[in-house]
């Protein structure tokens, strides 16, 4: 992005490209504005029905991230026909379009192309009011954080290729990468969130690295405290670690210090994931409403994981 010529500064343009922010914002008028994402990726899980919903959980989770509300989407396929035949990519699109339709969005269409491996994402449109959309900046001191997702999937989703995760846990990680942020995001209405942002291919520590570091703070994660699905320590330990979750790692290891954590749980809180939940920095006497409006709608996991403090030598402290 940096290579691309500069453009002249629209004054509608409200979030683009200058803090890595989850979608961009365009206003339309004083009451409204247009937020847009794009996001696809290969197949992560066996069964292509599924694949199709968590890809779709994925993409519409850049809208939520930033407050706002999914309204339209559009497909995006790349696909070896004469390979993997018309019924499988039937089942991707029907899984798409189930969730899609959960989040009360409608698909409007798309584009495909034939390609040697699959891949399918979805571009997303939504709505936000212009005074009311979420960046991943903005964190104050005081505030805590929140997860509303256990992390560990991708070092799970790497299990699955090597025949390492049983039927049980395949059905458990990809219920959570599948389950739509609407919830979590719908929850903070009413609330002051400082800074809101999805986990995604970074990590937890990525992300919140992006966040401490574009707020000018740091933050206090205590890893005791961060939801992590059942099994990946073990899977960690044993040396499952995919490679984006250990580049991760190497990126960040200038910014954060690790207060006598193994290695191993270093690599989960750097854990490359796909269709992560929402890190939420929130005033501290708004986070008790918070959990228990998330609780209250079934998301048992969502904790607070740390706090944020004023900008010390490195961004992030690890606990």
């Amino acid at each position: 992005m940096r290579q691309l010529p500069k453009q002249e500064k629209d004054p509608n343009l409200l979030v683009g490209t200058e803090t890595s922010d989850d979608g961009g914002v365009y206003k339309l008028t004083d009451e409204l504005a247009l937020i847009q994402t794009i996001d696809y990726f290969t197949p992560i899980v066996d069964d292509p029905y599924m694949f199709g919903q968590i890809a779709a959980a994925n993409a519409l989770s850049d809208v939520y991230a930033m407050g706002g509300v999914p309204k339209t989407v559009l497909n995006i396929v790349g696909y070896p026909m004469s390979v993997l035949g018309p019924d499988v990519l039937a089942e991707i699109l029907k899984g798409a379009a189930e969730k899609v339709k959960e989040a009360g969005a409608v698909t409007v269409g798309g584009h495909s192309i034939d390609d040697q491996e699959p891949k399918f994402g979805l571009a997303v449109t939504g709505l936000v009011h212009p005074d009311r959309y979420y960046k991943n900046v903005g964190a104050k001191p005081g505030d805590v954080l929140i997860l509303t997702k256990p992390i560990g999937v991708g070092i799970q989703t790497t299990a699955i290729k090597q025949d390492k995760l049983s039927g049980q846990q395949i059905e458990t990680v990809s219920a959570v990468m599948a389950q739509l942020n609407k919830k979590a995001a719908e929850a903070l209405t009413g609330l002051h969130p400082h800074a809101v942002t999805d986990v995604t291919g970074f990590g937890l520590l990525g992300h919140a690295y992006e966040m401490a570091s574009g707020s000018d703070v740091s933050f206090v994660i205590q890893s005791s405290q961060v939801p992590v699905l059942e099994g990946t320590e073990s899977l960690a330990k044993a040396g499952i670690i995919p490679g984006g979750t250990k580049k991760n790692l190497r990126w960040l290891e200038q910014n954060i210090t690790f207060n006598n954590i193994p290695e191993h749980i270093q690599f989960i809180l750097a854990d490359a994931i796909t269709s992560g939940g929402l890190l939420i920095s929130l005033p501290n006497e708004e986070a008790k409403q918070y959990l228990a409006n998330l609780h209250n709608n079934g998301a048992y996991e969502a904790a607070i994981i740390g706090e944020v403090v004023s900008k010390a030598n490195k961004a992030i402290a690890v606990t």
